[in-house]
């Protein structure tokens, strides 16, 4: 008997079960995809109980997708590349990690139209977002990535040296400069999340962006943030993180179930457990 989890801390609030569930049963198979709650420093304990208790794949949220990657007995290139884990699933008795965070945004990015490639991107944020982002968005095609942070040496330490990917200062003359040559903005950051303080200082910088720039925010909730309601006042294409959360999830679960599946099939699916 297989069975699927979700670990983190807190994480009884994932929404992973509800698009899990709902593309396991438009698949018509019967496998229990559940909430684990696993505390910082309890991942060897949980990958031994989950080995022998037949889990056999598992998403992990905070405070894990870093502190897996050395308790691992392998990594997929997509989690090496941003030292992070979102995926794991198990391979011939032994834990592999994949990331489909990065993948999936390029998914969502492709579904609101926005394309990545040939172009310059400005992210906003050096965090763990963004380390699966960034790579995603070289590899989807991007010119250049401009990353901006306010603590320049995260971006720098991001960047390392790659010649398409810029660090920067998070400041409103930079921001406004780095608009102006980039054919697509996606903020990383938690600025403009609902219950958190944090806010951007100014939105000026929307306004140096090329006619038609798009606007993504993998921020979900609220639907719809202050960067992306500034950003279609001025007429820009906007788009929350909703469908990366959406594609994310379907990525998974071809890792899971180890084959290909009707991806926009089960994204249909997820999507709509989540109306």
């Amino acid at each position: 008997m297989s069975a699927l989890q979700v670990i983190g801390d807190p994480v009884l609030h994932s929404k992973s079960p509800l698009l899990h569930g709902a593309m396991l049963r438009a698949l018509g198979l019967d496998i229990p995809y559940t909430v684990h709650v696993v505390k910082k420093g309890e991942l060897p304990a949980y990958l031994a109980w989950a080995a022998e208790n037949g889990v056999t794949g598992f998403n992990a949220t905070m405070p894990h997708k870093e502190d897996l990657l050395p308790l691992l007995d392998g990594l997929d290139e997509s989690a090496a590349r941003c030292g992070a884990v979102n995926t794991v699933a198990r391979r011939n008795g032994k834990w592999v990690g994949f990331n489909t965070d990065g993948p999936g945004c390029l998914e969502a990015l492709k579904e609101a139209g926005m394309d990545t490639n040939g172009r310059a991107v400005l992210v906003l944020g050096a965090g763990g977002a963004a380390r699966a982002v960034v790579p995603a968005l070289t590899a989807g095609g991007a010119e250049r990535v401009f990353v901006a942070n306010r603590n320049l040496q995260r971006a720098e330490a991001l960047c390392g040296g790659n010649g398409r990917l810029s660090p920067a200062p998070f400041d409103g003359d930079t921001l406004a400069r780095l608009a102006g040559q980039s054919g697509l903005v996606v903020n990383c950051t938690s600025l403009g999340m609902a219950d958190t303080p944090s806010q951007f200082d100014s939105f000026d910088f929307l306004d140096a962006l090329p006619e038609g720039t798009g606007v993504f925010d993998l921020i979900y909730h609220p639907a719809e943030t202050e960067l992306l309601k500034q950003a279609r006042l001025r007429g820009h294409p906007a788009a929350n993180g909703l469908g990366m959360l959406v594609w994310q999830a379907v990525l998974a679960l071809e890792i899971f179930l180890d084959r290909p599946l009707d991806r926009p099939r089960m994204a249909a699916a997820a999507r709509a457990a989540l109306d």
